[in-house]
């Protein structure tokens, strides 16, 4: 792969395009400040998709289009209507702020900062850029590129965009990727080649409840809720594979002199290995069914006993693109061939469907200085902000198969 690298360095289009990357630094940065001040909360996307659909039309994307989740797309190549399986290239619309966030950017000295402007401003506009480059300098591909920039990937948004941009032929154009890059925040060094996964709950108690003097006695949700968080604070801690369980809000009851007929909290379970989080949810199962039994043998003899309900909110899978994978290979080689480390992580990202799926995927950072992300003190400083986004123009054409 160090010698694939090396012939694309080398390789006339790509050495054009590597300028224009070079090139156009100001300018990505000026549509990565634009974007980061065009609100995009989960679920309501629309006005940055919109600003996506005309920068791919700008920079000469070919059928480009929003789907029926809200992915904006756009091809380069043969628009992936034959042979071979496209390479998709994408990035995150939405940001983890509210529409009451204000997210005008400012600048200071070298900074920028703005709630979204690394997570994932950058992301977009390396998006924007690396398509930029490919079409002003006619790039060849043997493989068709699709760029999407996906809704729905922080949160509670639970890999809505990309679950249904690889839910089936009609979206990738070719059926199933030949692989998946996911550019997502700031960075240089790190390659996400192993899908944090995750399973979200949401856990209400039930009771009869009543007056606080004249019903104590009754099954009460509130000590079921506390019984809960503290059987989960007391599960072992496991290290390898890494995996948690975490209470991530708890609440409820009407007023000081009543006890609640219902209270709730939430969880968040993950683990890199899919195994041991299919354990942790029955471990995690069986204590909530714990904490009703225990708060039910409690309650006065004839009262109703209390009910656990569990809403599944989210769930995101898990897994592994190999080390030894052409993809995981390419992206080291590629950091390698820029002068910098590559360090092999583990994340949340968009990359968590499409390994799941069987699809080759990596996440990779857009170049830059990040920091306070998920803050509305996020900030991002333009170093070797160029080089991120060669890093994603290499191997994107590493796995497209420049001729």
């Amino acid at each position: 792969m160090n010698d694939l690298i090396a012939r694309l360095l080398a390789h006339e289009r790509i050495r054009a395009a590597r300028r224009h990357v070079e090139r156009a630094d100001d300018l990505t940065l000026a549509r990565q400040a634009a974007l980061s001040a065009t609100p995009a909360p989960t679920g309501s996307e629309g006005a940055r998709g919109a600003r996506l659909v005309d920068l791919f039309r700008e920079v000469g994307l070919a059928e480009v289009g929003v789907d029926d989740a809200g992915n904006v797309r756009g091809w380069f190549g043969n628009g992936g209507r034959s042979l071979p399986a496209p390479v998709v290239l994408a990035a995150h619309l939405d940001t983890v702020f509210g529409p009451e966030v204000d997210v005008r950017v400012k600048r200071r000295g070298q900074r920028l900062e703005g709630p979204g402007i690394s997570d994932n401003a950058r992301g977009l506009a390396a998006l924007v850029a690396v398509a930029d480059a490919l079409v002003a300098t006619g790039v060849p591909t043997t493989r068709p590129i699709l760029f999407a920039a996906t809704v729905g990937e922080e949160g509670s948004g639970d890999l809505r965009g990309v679950k249904y941009l690889l839910n089936g032929k009609r979206e990738t154009g070719n059926g199933k990727p030949a692989a998946f890059i996911a550019l997502d925040g700031a960075g240089l060094e790190r390659v996400i080649h192993r899908a944090l996964g995750s399973k979200r709950y949401h856990v209400v108690f039930r009771g009869p409840g009543g007056h606080s003097w004249a019903a104590f006695g009754v099954a009460n949700p509130a000590n079921a809720v506390g019984r809960a968080a503290a059987l989960l604070a007391d599960l072992p801690t496991v290290t390898a594979p890494r995996t948690t369980c975490a209470v991530v809000g708890l609440g409820g009851g009407t007023g000081l002199n009543s006890i609640p007929q219902d209270a709730w909290l939430d969880l968040d379970l993950r683990s890199e290995d899919p195994r041991a989080l299919a354990q942790l949810d029955v471990t995690v199962r069986a204590a909530l069914g714990r904490a009703a039994d225990d708060e039910n043998r409690t309650r006065t003899k004839g009262t109703p006993p209390l009910r656990v309900e569990v809403q599944l909110v989210g769930d995101r899978p898990c897994g592994i693109t190999p080390r030894a994978h052409p993809l995981v290979q390419a992206a080291i080689a590629a950091n390698r061939a820029l002068g910098r480390d590559a360090e092999l992580a583990t994340a949340s990202t968009d990359a968590n469907a499409p390994i799941a799926l069987g699809i080759p995927a990596i996440a990779l950072g857009a170049g830059g200085k990040a920091g306070d992300a998920h803050l509305t003190t996020e900030w991002y400083e333009n170093v070797e902000g160029a080089l991120g986004i060669v890093r994603a123009l290499l191997v994107t054409a590493a796995m497209a198969e420049v001729g």
